[in-house]
Parts: C-alpha cells; sequence; structure tokens
C-alpha cells in the first residue's frame, strides 16, 4: 500500500493551536459508568412519588425499604408531600417554561418545584439551554441585589498582610470574606486578621475561616468569625461516609452555629462523587441535586456550589460548564442563598474561564463568586481562583461594558494605601494590647505597599503560633478585641466589631441571603427580595452606582483632551 504522503507533515494551523493555552487544559469523553457524564446518565433513575400514610414510600423508581440515607432525608424533610403528586404530574417542560417566563413569577415556581423529587428537577434542568438558564437565574436568585465574596489568604499567614488584604478587598466591594491557613494552628490570627482588616475600612462584611469543622466552630461561637461555609455534604451514601457524616449530622452542625446568631451555608458541587470514586454511575447533576435538597431539608440558609474544588472534573467532560449552572440555578430554585462558585481555577485559557464566569456575572447571583482571589493566585490557599488580584481592572472593565453589577467598585490608589495603612497599623496596637508578638514598622510599611507575601519582612513563626493558639486556650473573644481597640482609641473600628456581635443577638442575618451594608442593615430575601419579572423589574442599578461603576481610573476626560 502507497503512504499518504500528508500522513506524517504536520499541519502549521494545528501546531499553533496546539500551543493555546485552552490545550494545556484536560478533556476527557463521556465515562457514564465511572460518573463522567454532567447532566444525563442512562443510570440516573426516572421521576417517580407515591404516598402513603402521609409519608413518601417511593421516590424516583426506588421503594422505602431501599432507600439509602439521603433518599429518606430528602423524602422527610425536603420534599412537600401536600403538592408533590400535583407537581410531578406536571410536564418537565412545561417547568422550563415557567423558569424563563417573564409572567409566571418567582413564587409560583418555588411553590411547584418543592413538590419535585431530585430526577424530576433534573429533567426539568435538562430542557434549558445555556441562555434560558441565565434568563431563569437572573429571576430565581433569592436576594434582588446581586452581592460578591473573595478570598483573602497568604502562603506564610502573615496576619499584618492579610489585614491590610482585607481592608482593600472591603474597598473594593466585597460583602463577605474568606480565609484558610497553610498552617493550621494560625487559625485565629486569620480569623482575627481579617476580621480587624474588614472592618478598618467599613462595617457590615461578613467574614469566615475555613477550617476543620470544631475549629471553625469554635472561632465563631467565640464572635471572632460571622458566617461560615465550608460544610461539605455529598451526593451518595458511601461518600457521604467517607467523612463520617450523615444528613442528620450536618443538620446538627448547621444548628450549632444557627443557636449563636452565626449565618452558615452548606458546600457542594458536582465532581465531588466522581472525585471519591462513589458516583455510582449517576450524573454529576442528578447527585448534585441530591445535595441542594438535603441542604433545603436541613434548613440551612444557602449553599456554595459550582463545583467548588472539583471543576476541574464536569470541566473536562461535554456540557460541564452548562452543568455547574445549573446547579447553581437549582439551588435558586429551592430558595436558598448561592454561592456560586468562580472560586477555583479550571483553565489556562483567559477566554475560557471568562466564558465561565459570565454565566453567573450577567444574570447575578448572591454571590457570583463564592471566593474571588482578592490577592495573588501565588499566595491563594485554596488553590487558587478563577480569577485574582491581577485580574481586577479586567473585571471592572466587564461591569462597565456590559452596564452590569457584579459586586465590585473602582477604587484610587491613593485610597487603597491608606486604608492598608490604617488596618495593618490597627492590627500593630491590638497586638500590643494582647501581649502578642510586636508587628514592627517595617512590616507596617511593607504591608501598606505590597503585592504579595513575598513582599513581607519575615515573622518569628513560633512565637506567633503560640499566641495564636493562646486566642483558643485562654477564649479570647470579639468582644475582648473591641474592648482592646477602644482602650487605645481606635473606637470607630471597636463600634464596628462590636455592632458584629449584636447583630448576632439580633439574628436577622440568618435570613437567606443576607449581607449587611455599610450601615448596618441587613439585606436579604426578606426585606430585599427578588421581584424580577421582566424589563423594568428586579435589580436595576441605581444612578449613583452607575456612577460608580463606569468611572474607572483609565478613562480619559474631556478636560484631557
Amino acid at each position: 500500500m502507497k503512504l499518504n504522503p500528508t500522513a506524517v507533515r504536520r499541519s502549521k494551523r494545528f501546531q499553533v493551536l496546539e500551543d493555546r493555552p485552552v490545550n494545556k487544559d484536560g478533556f476527557v469523553h463521556e465515562w457514564p459508568e465511572q460518573g463522567f457524564i454532567a447532566m444525563s446518565s442512562p443510570d440516573d433513575p426516572l421521576p417517580s412519588v407515591k404516598i402513603q400514610d402521609g409519608r413518601i414510600i417511593e421516590l424516583d423508581g426506588k421503594l422505602r425499604k431501599d432507600f439509602d440515607m439521603l433518599d429518606q432525608f430528602i423524602a422527610d424533610y425536603t420534599i412537600d408531600i401536600k403538592s408533590t403528586v400535583q407537581m410531578m404530574n406536571m410536564e418537565s417542560l412545561d417547568i422550563a417554561r415557567k423558569l424563563v417566563d417573564i409572567n409566571v413569577s418567582r413564587a409560583e415556581v418555588l411553590a411547584v418545584v418543592k413538590g419535585l423529587t431530585p430526577a424530576k428537577v433534573v429533567e426539568v434542568l435538562n430542557q434549558l439551554n445555556v441562555v434560558e438558564m441565565m434568563m431563569a437565574l437572573q429571576k430565581m436568585r433569592a436576594r434582588k441585589k446581586p452581592s460578591n465574596q473573595c478570598h483573602v489568604t497568604n502562603v506564610r499567614d502573615n496576619p499584618v498582610l492579610m489585614a491590610a488584604d482585607a481592608a482593600e478587598a472591603a474597598l473594593r466591594g466585597f460583602d463577605e470574606q474568606e480565609t484558610t491557613v497553610g498552617i493550621v494552628r494560625y487559625a485565629p490570627f486569620n480569623a482575627l486578621a481579617l476580621l480587624v482588616g474588614s472592618q478598618t475600612v467599613r462595617g457590615g462584611i461578613l467574614t469566615q475561616d475555613a477550617l476543620e469543622e470544631a475549629t471553625e466552630l469554635r472561632l465563631a461561637m467565640l464572635g471572632l468569625t460571622t458566617y461560615a461555609e465550608t460544610i461539605s455534604i455529598y451526593g451518595t451514601e458511601s461518600v457521604f461516609k467517607d467523612g463520617d457524616d450523615t444528613p442528620w449530622s450536618k443538620s446538627f452542625l448547621a444548628s450549632a452555629y444557627a443557636s449563636r446568631g452565626s449565618k452558615m451555608r452548606f458546600t457542594s458541587g458536582t465532581g465531588s462523587e466522581v472525585q471519591m470514586a462513589g458516583s455510582e454511575g449517576k450524573s454529576m447533576l442528578y447527585l448534585e441535586v441530591r445535595c441542594i435538597m438535603m441542604a433545603k431539608g436541613a434548613g440551612v440558609q444557602g449553599l456554595q456550589n459550582g463545583s467548588i474544588s472539583c471543576i476541574g472534573i464536569p470541566a473536562a467532560v461535554p456540557s460541564g460548564i452548562r452543568a455547574i449552572l445549573a446547579e447553581n440555578l437549582a439551588t435558586t430554585m429551592f430558595d436558598l442563598e448561592v454561592a456560586s462558585g468562580n472560586d477555583q481555577t479550571f483553565s489556562h485559557s483567559d477566554l475560557r474561564r471568562s466564558a465561565k464566569m459570565l454565566c453567573q456575572m450577567l444574570p447575578g447571583t448572591d454571590f457570583v463568586f463564592s471566593g474571588y482571589s482578592a490577592v495573588p493566585n501565588s499566595d491563594n490557599m485554596f488553590a487558587g481562583s478563577n480569577m485574582d488580584s491581577s485580574d481586577l481592572d479586567d473585571y471592572l472593565i466587564i461591569q462597565r461594558d456590559m452596564m452590569v453589577d457584579g459586586g465590585l467598585r473602582p477604587v484610587e490608589e491613593s485610597q487603597v494605601i491608606e486604608m492598608r495603612y490604617q488596618a495593618a497599623k490597627t492590627m500593630q496596637v491590638l497586638f500590643e494590647e494582647l501581649a502578642f508578638p510586636a508587628i514592627t514598622e517595617e512590616e507596617i510599611d511593607a504591608a501598606t505597599y505590597a503585592n504579595s507575601s513575598e513582599d513581607m519582612p519575615k515573622r518569628n513563626v513560633m512565637e506567633d503560633l503560640k499566641a495564636a493558639e493562646s486566642v483558643l486556650k485562654e477564649g479570647i473573644t470579639g468582644l475582648d478585641v473591641a474592648l482592646a481597640l477602644a482602650n487605645r482609641g481606635y473606637h470607630q473600628v471597636a463600634e464596628r466589631i462590636f455592632n458584629m456581635l449584636k447583630q448576632r443577638v439580633a439574628g436577622d442575618y440568618l435570613h437567606t441571603s443576607a449581607i449587611i451594608d455599610e450601615n448596618n442593615i441587613v439585606q436579604s430575601a426578606v426585606n430585599n427580595e427578588n421581584d424580577y419579572t421582566g424589563p423594568g423589574t428586579g435589580y436595576r442599578m441605581s444612578d449613583e452606582r452607575w456612577e460608580e461603576i463606569k468611572n474607572i481610573r483609565q478613562a480619559i476626560s474631556p478636560s484631557e483632551y
């Protein structure tokens, strides 16, 4: 046989394409048996429900005697047995059309969805394309005003830098801030730095420290953090058991936060069951919908989802990014707050990661990111976010280009320098009052102008760790922090921290989708409910907000022509 002379030559165009960043990403064909399928596995159950003597005896083709613990929890605590037979008899296509129909209110859709089973919800979502999902998300988001959350971490757990970065993030508009640790014993310092740094700029910013569950809860009870979200749940029984957990144990943990007036939501996401080899051949979306329905049954305020740290898996299969949008939408369909991912790096392609982000930014969610990296990704201890501090100008200009509110605001360099200095100085004073290792003027100067932890002088780690551990041993509380700052004349920051403690007594920010504005007023799905029913309704940017968004520092003024 004569060889094809073109077989050994390479197309120069293909060689150029192979060098593009997107071709550094990983992609796989569907493999349903192992769960590598986004939205519709041949092993997904068909929708069904049967009621007998006031309880569900059949759920998605499975009899009650065969229920696993997830089925039982969803059947007993989530599905509305009064309406389920009626709602399950509706055509899935008709329900999907209600989601995008501006003449059908959000409340009417919620009434339908509470009677659906997990398989029925997936069947409804499979009727929608990406644009229709975005239309539905704009209507179904619980809080009218969208918002944003950020990560503030650094590889050295440097508390001075962390406080300065938290202050800058607050100035840029993030309503929630999340940190975690490189060394777990640093956890109390990190919580303290985030609290002090954020409140230096304005009151009302919610902060959390993502840790193992016992320490995370302890810090919340001490008043050093004001919310929690890294309480993970999973879509199969085997994976749930891997963590020695059950839906009931997670619910008990949720009630512990609520009993102390602290906001909390669960975390889940497509791909986690595949990553832990426990998908049972089901689609990623079906398993995630089970998680969403468990969160609803547990009574938590919301859910952080959008694949989160497992995004590499759905992003590798066909329709995977669509499935992530679908899980965000499904969360809102159950009247839960959604912190919609975008918190993990997943692609080398700027085009691809922007396209992913726009699915949540354009319709708006309760938190467009559940962790925009407010620091360089090299300092991000959550393994890097979809966007980091080097992307801030791009993000602000996309807001301006699209006239869309992504939750951030342009800032002046001089404002940032001033707030970073104030936060670092406040930490210096606090450390003196609590007899912690001294913060030097050199550290304050470095933190004021730093980009990353590489710009910071090194601290004595052992002395810092001893002091950090004393926070838990001695039970230093948020009130102690406020009093220490007040004693040194830092009354404004002290009052803001004290106000955060008062919010926990009032309990208003336990409402769904709660954030606290600069006037210390809770904005939630109760007093700021999304009422979108088409053009002219729902969230509309005020003239003041548009002036803020459009006036980026790069724009040339007519007076400069």
